[in-house]
Parts: structure tokens; sequence; C-alpha cells
């Protein structure tokens, strides 16, 4: 089932997730997350060091692991400032699947074996999307990219 754009509604849980790559893309890359649980309540910030990959990578693996943190059949709606993640999850999917995961230029959907993964764990919730500009003033995604550049600085040490 495509996750659909974001409705109000304050028993969801909220997961704001974003991914970083440097000092170059492809290259080292991490993952943060900060998880609101119903009524805005602060559950839980999360990190984590992927190794190589790319930023669509890393974007993936953290909507992946902010969206696992949320209990299965929860409302929730997942905030992140790629549209690559957003768009792959509310519009692309039907394509793909139709396609047999192709895209739309009949060439084979890259990052499959992550995309299939994040539908998983998006299946058993009751996912909405919402696109914030990434770098411009929106708290929460600025700590979620704040904790993904963390983790990659501790992964330098």
């Amino acid at each position: 089932m495509p996750a659909v754009p974001a409705a109000s509604d304050p028993s969801r849980w909220v997961a704001y997730t974003d991914g970083a790559c440097a000092p170059s893309n492809p290259g080292p890359a991490a993952w943060g997350a900060v998880i609101l649980g119903p009524e805005g309540r602060d559950a839980e910030h999360a990190k984590g060091f992927i190794g190589h990959g790319t930023n669509q990578i890393a974007e993936i693996v953290a909507a992946i692991e902010g969206l696992a943190r949320v209990p299965e059949g929860a409302s929730v709606e997942l905030v992140s400032d790629s549209q690559y993640v957003l768009k792959g999850l509310s519009e692309w999917r039907a394509g793909w699947e139709r396609r047999n995961w192709r895209n739309s230029k009949n060439e084979p959907v890259a990052n499959q074996d992550l995309w299939r993964r994040l539908f998983a764990v998006a299946d058993v919730r009751r996912v909405s999307v919402r696109w914030v500009r990434g770098h411009n003033g929106d708290t929460l995604n600025e700590l979620a990219d704040r904790l993904a550049n963390e983790a990659l600085r501790e992964a330098r040490r």
C-alpha cells in the first residue's frame, strides 16, 4: 500500500529522517532519525553509520530506521528533505511493482533491495509523508541531519 500525503492526527507518530554522505558522494554514509511519539512526545533520537554508499542510499536507510522505531500498526508521518524517498513511497512504487521493478526508462530500479526493505517496514504501519526543505530552519529536520553527520564523524575516529 503506497504512503499517502500527511493528514493531521494527534495520535500519530512522526519520524524525521535524514541521510548524509561526506566528504564525497558516493563516500562514507550515515543516517539520523528523530522519532516523536503521539502528541509530540520525544520518543527517540537515533543514528548509524552505513559504510560506503550514496546520499540516496543514506536517505532510504534513514527512512527504514526511522519507521522501524515506530510500533507496527501505528499511524506515522515520515518527514524528510528527500523527495527521492518520499516520492518512492507515495508515487513511484506502484509503477515499479507493475513494471517488475523497472523504472520509467525500463532500467532496473536503483537500490531495489533497500526499497523493498522500506516498503516492508512501511506496509505494517499507516505511513503518510511530508517534505521539508533541507537546511531551511526546520528544527527537527536539522537535528536529524546533525545526528547523521555525528555518525559520520564518530565512524572516522
